[in-house]
């Protein structure tokens, strides 16, 4: 009994020896007292009486993709931490709340208590989310919780829940009546050299090759370009091109960007692109060439033909047709033209952007409308290098100087190819 006065002493500064009129009963209360405060620990008494150094429970939010190629769902696992480990059970009520994902739908809902064993400083929740192939922007949902005994909730009391949809199935319109406008295919005098309806389960690389890399392409993008199903995949008959906000290999965003180099080549002729395009701020949706001899000559002496290029945020209704090329002062030269659709923007229906490509012309097109012609005549500084054969490239790219200000909350950005024709 000695040995337990002086460490209660030690405990709490009071001497016992020098309060003997203290009884027994008030002093075994502050012992036992100072030894919850000494652990950290103590019971709720459930009644609204005084709680001394109750442990505070936290949560962690979850984010993963769902399944997308099979029917079996995948477990989120949301942990819940003590701060500190008690001697006592510790518990809390826990339910699933809805967000943009719907129980039963996108996951299984699912409560209850939670307990967490004296001695234990953890303890988890799991909630079942549903498998999809649909490619849709991510859902959330919540894991509330409440009524904890014998501890108190720090922070947040629910834990949110991240769905990354990252399917590779989108309903997509493309009928010629309610999808927009839609090209021929055939032209008087002219026959079908190479297409690509983009109607298979992935991309054909016997035409296209990814680029890959994340080095700002000369323009100060943000984006990393990938070959991953996440930012490009077929679905629908149509190619998407998906600039997704999230941060890879040191960049803020990933997209893809393919291109025809070496496989797919072509001079002069009617060019058909059938296209839905993005328009969020930021987003830099472009459908166009380069010369062949890109690795020899470099840019841009090679020559590029911009088909379409759109400034997301800018102007959404607005795209703009191009040819570059290289002046004799080693400047650069351009011409350019804008053509603007109404009513609404390039994201709500599919509109075709063509090219009239002739010697020493090239004509550009909206919905077989001409809006701008570039000649061999433009080119009074240099050589007009339009008159060799050119390669695609399809890509989203995000920021840089051409669009200017990204706004990330706009992202995903989709562009939906439905098809490339090349008529000779």
């Amino acid at each position: 009994m000695v040995d337990i006065l002086f460490s209660f002493n030690k405990l709490t500064g009071i001497n016992y020896f020098k309060i003997k009129r203290v009884k027994m009963k008030r002093f075994l209360g502050l012992l036992f007292l100072s030894l919850l405060l000494a652990m950290g620990c103590s019971k709720s008494s459930g009644g609204g009486g005084s709680q001394v150094n109750l442990p505070t429970l936290s949560t962690n939010n979850v984010s993963a993709a769902r399944n997308y190629n099979g029917t079996s769902s995948v477990n989120f696992r949301f942990f819940v931490s003590l701060s500190t480990v008690c001697t006592n059970d510790i518990s809390v009520a826990y339910t699933t709340v809805s967000g943009t994902a719907i129980a039963n739908q996108d996951f299984i809902p699912n409560s209850g208590i939670l307990t967490i064993a004296s001695g234990q400083s953890t303890g988890y929740v799991d909630v079942s989310v549903l498998a999809d192939s649909t490619r849709k922007n991510n859902l959330t949902f919540y894991v509330a919780f409440s009524n904890p005994t014998n501890a108190t909730i720090s922070g947040s009391d629910s834990a949110i829940g991240t769905i990354q949809c990252n399917g590779t199935y989108m309903p997509i319109d493309t009928s010629s009546t309610t999808g927009g406008f839609s090209s021929p295919k055939s032209y008087p005098g002219y026959t079908l050299a190479w297409s690509d309806e983009f109607s298979g389960k992935t991309l054909n690389t016997n035409n296209w090759n990814y680029e890959i890399g994340g080095n700002g392409w000369g323009n100060n993008e943000l984006e990393y370009y990938t070959n991953s199903s996440n930012n490009s995949f077929l679905t629908s008959g149509c190619l998407v091109i998906e600039a997704r906000n999230e941060v890879f290999a040191g960049n803020s965003y990933t997209s893809a960007r393919i291109n025809t180099m070496n496989k797919q080549q072509f001079q002069y002729g009617r060019i058909d692109i059938r296209a839905k395009l993005p328009v969020g701020s930021g987003a830099w949706p472009a459908l166009w060439m380069l010369g062949s001899n890109y690795t020899t000559a470099g840019w841009p002496l090679c020559g590029e033909t911009d088909i379409m290029e759109l400034k997301g945020g800018i102007s959404s209704a607005e795209i703009f047709g191009s040819l570059h090329w290289h002046n004799n002062d080693n400047s650069e030269g351009t011409i350019t033209n804008q053509y603007t659709t109404t009513p609404g923007d390039f994201s709500q229906k599919f509109h075709v952007f063509s090219l009239i490509w002739k010697q020493n012309s090239v004509q550009f097109l909206v919905d077989n409308t001409p809006y701008a012609t570039g000649t061999s005549a433009d080119v009074t500084n240099g050589t007009w290098p339009f008159n060799a054969a050119q390669f695609f490239i399809f890509n989203v790219a995000v920021g840089g100087n051409f669009p200017g200000t990204v706004q990330s909350s706009a992202f995903p950005q989709r562009m939906f190819v439905d098809y490339v024709r090349v008529f000779q």
